[in-house]
Parts: structure tokens; sequence; C-alpha cells
């Protein structure tokens, strides 16, 4: 299995908190929000390289942190041309663009980089082994307002999705996907096929609805913590409680 971890963004809605700076490499409990999602993928059997996709603009800080990063991982990136919020490829767009410079032909585990969370990711290979289709992971987030914000799930009780919606004004659970996401390398291609069809490059709950029509999708539901680094929020919540 491959690794990526999508920080394409631009950061925009974190205003002077990251002051030019990619919201991944913003310090949580003495390092980077990355290296914290590096450590979960460290305890996964055979995955000794990740690949870090970025955009042109934030190029040299990933390079400069990529140099002095705290972890035995081998460490690569992958460059968007993108140098401005307009010119970015997006998450499915970012996908695709390392799916075809990579040239990948097995499983692949996604992470987007402004998550943090203290759950164990082995739970959700373990039960992407078992289910053996396009699994990811969710966390329930106990509140109707907060689930507005985010792509809610609902799922039957062997974690088969029955609906996704992003962002949706009446959500149908208080269960959102957490950015986590583990590809079946026969999956992968459908990921051009989608953007073929003029599909939104942007948000990667667009594909997996596209997906649903044609394949089964599973949900694993995370227990532990999690913090969505979107906002500052969100980013000083973190600060304040992620180790605790």
């Amino acid at each position: 299995m491959r690794a990526l971890i999508l920080a394409g963004g631009f950061a925009k809605r974190m205003g002077e908190i990251a002051e030019g700076t990619p919201k991944c490499l913003l310090p949580v409990a003495g390092r980077p929000v990355i290296e914290h999602i590096l450590k979960k993928i460290e305890a996964l059997p055979g995955i000794g390289e990740v690949s870090v996709s970025t955009n042109k603009k934030f190029e040299d800080h990933f390079s400069e942190w990529s140099r002095q990063a705290r972890t035995p991982l081998k460490v690569s990136l992958v460059i968007e041309p993108a140098m401005e919020e307009g010119q970015k490829l997006g998450s499915i767009g970012a996908l695709r663009h390392f799916l075809e410079r990579a040239r990948v032909n097995e499983d692949l585990l996604v992470v987007n980089g402004d998550n943090l969370f203290e759950f164990d990711l082995k739970r959700l290979l373990e039960f992407y082994s078992e289910k053996k289709t396009f699994s990811f992971g969710v966390y329930d987030t106990r509140s109707i307002e907060e689930a507005r914000k985010m792509g809610v799930v609902l799922a039957d009780h062997n974690g088969e999705v029955l609906n996704f919606e992003e962002k949706p004004a009446k959500p149908k659970s208080t269960t959102v996907s957490t950015g986590i996401y583990a590809f079946p390398a026969s999956t992968l291609p459908l990921v051009g096929m989608y953007l073929e069809e003029g599909n939104s490059p942007d948000r990667m709950g667009d594909l997996l609805i596209w997906l649903m029509k044609r394949q089964k999708l599973h949900a694993f539901i995370f227990r532990d913590r999690w913090f969505d680094i979107g906002t500052p929020d969100t980013y000083m919540k973190a600060q304040q409680e992620f180790g605790k």
C-alpha cells in the first residue's frame, strides 16, 4: 500500500494565524500537524514512503520542512502548479495529478493534511481488508450543527454507506467523514473517469457520491478524538486539547 497526504490548500480561512503558512505545517503540541499524521502512518506495516501533495506557492515551505522532518518514513513531494486559490487543482484533481506521476498500481491510503487525530489507522485498514471495498474513516460529532459544515455519512450496522451528503442543511446523521480514505487499486482508475465526465475536482465527498452509484463503500467509525483544522477556532481548540 502507498500513502498520500493532501496538502494543497492555501489556508485562506485561517487568516492571520497562518500568515502564509500551510495549515498542516502549523504547530500543535510541539510539532507540525503533518508530523502527527506521519506518526500514525509510521505504525502501519508495509508503508515506508509517504507522498505529500502541495502547491507551487508552498513548495519551499514543504521542501524546508521535509529536510528536517522527524519521521523514519521517506517523504516525497508532489507539486501541483497552482500559485493562488483560483488555480488549485482541488482534492480530487491533486489525487489524479499524483496518480499520473507516481503510476500507482496498488492500494492507496489518502489522508487530508489538515487532520489531527488520536485514533489508530490500523483499525481502518483491518476493516478495509475485511470489507475489500473502498473504505473511509468517519467520526460522530454528536452535533447536527457541526455536521452541517461537513460531509455527512449514513451507514448501516455493517458499515455499508447508505447515503453521503456534502454540508447538508438537514443532516441525516451526525456522523461525518474524517478525510481518511483507503482506495483499492481497482478503484483508482475511476478517479480519472470521474474528472473526465466534467465533475467537480474540489471536494472528495463529491467523488464518494459518484462512486456510490458504481460500487459499495464502507465507513469505519473512529471513537478517539479528531480535529478538523479548518478555521482559527478549530485550530485553537486543537492546540488546547490535543494530547491531553
